[in-house]
């Protein structure tokens, strides 16, 4: 057993953090799960999209029974003001598919869960419609989780693409599992040298907000992850339309 269990996307998002911590392989629903275990804390990394993280925070809960799971990670900035490496802790986590949202009773502002990353153009319709900062594809999937089985549900997220920051559609990158496919966009992108300042400019963003993220994971211990979303422990989901 676990006081916390982390859900994140890729590893790539968490590896400065999981480098040295012990990995367990387990299956969980037909499905088999890398656990990253140190202390009281268990990390895995569902993949990208709703139904991975959906499944992994299943198989996490199931197999450890955290306390409390934490929705970790990436996400876009809405708000323009919002620079890379920021970390959001939003007090409520909004659905953009359904307008579900939970309230965290902690935190400031609104994240929103999206089904693809988010253009400009969404970005801003996305902060029009939901009044959101933030957004992330996941964390509505992991707060449906743990609701349905009666844990507590955090979220801290990092901002690894500004407002204006714009990349051709990545879901043909995505497996059906939630993997990005690494050498098919290294592919994508070796023939196409106008969007190489752009890789460049994605990957120093990304390991800078990696870096931001690990930081603030690192100095919350177990004890400190649990308690801060004691306030938590009843969720209660409600529509918006």
């Amino acid at each position: 057993m676990s006081k916390v269990a982390v859900v994140a996307a890729l590893e790539r998002e968490v590896r400065p953090l999981i480098k040295d911590w012990r990995v367990r392989e387990q299956e969980s629903g037909g499905r088999r799960f890398r656990f990253f275990e140190k202390d009281d804390v268990v990390l895995v990394c569902g993949g990208i999209g709703a139904e991975a993280a959906r499944r992994a925070a299943e198989a996490v809960i199931a197999l450890y029974a955290p306390k409390v799971v934490w929705s970790a990670g990436f996400a876009g900035a809405l708000d323009p003001g919002l620079r890379v490496a920021a970390i959001i802790e939003p007090r409520r986590v909004i659905n953009a598919g359904d307008g579900s949202s939970v309230d965290l009773n902690r935190g400031e502002g609104v994240l929103v869960s999206f089904g693809t990353v988010a253009s400009p153009a969404q970005k801003a319709k996305l902060r029009e419609s939901f009044g959101a900062q933030a957004v992330d594809m996941e964390a509505a999937a992991v707060a449906r989780a743990a609701e349905a089985r009666g844990v507590a549900f955090a979220v801290v997220k990092v901002i690894s693409d500004e407002f204006d920051f714009s990349f051709p559609a990545m879901e043909r990158f995505v497996d059906p599992s939630g993997r990005f496919l690494e050498g098919r966009f290294a592919l994508f992108a070796a023939v196409r040298p106008w969007l190489w300042p752009r890789v460049l400019r994605l990957a120093r963003n990304s390991n800078r907000a990696s870096r931001a993220l690990c930081d603030w994971l690192r100095k919350m211990d177990a004890e400190s992850m649990a308690t801060s979303s004691d306030a938590n422990a009843n969720l209660e989901a409600a529509n918006r339309p």
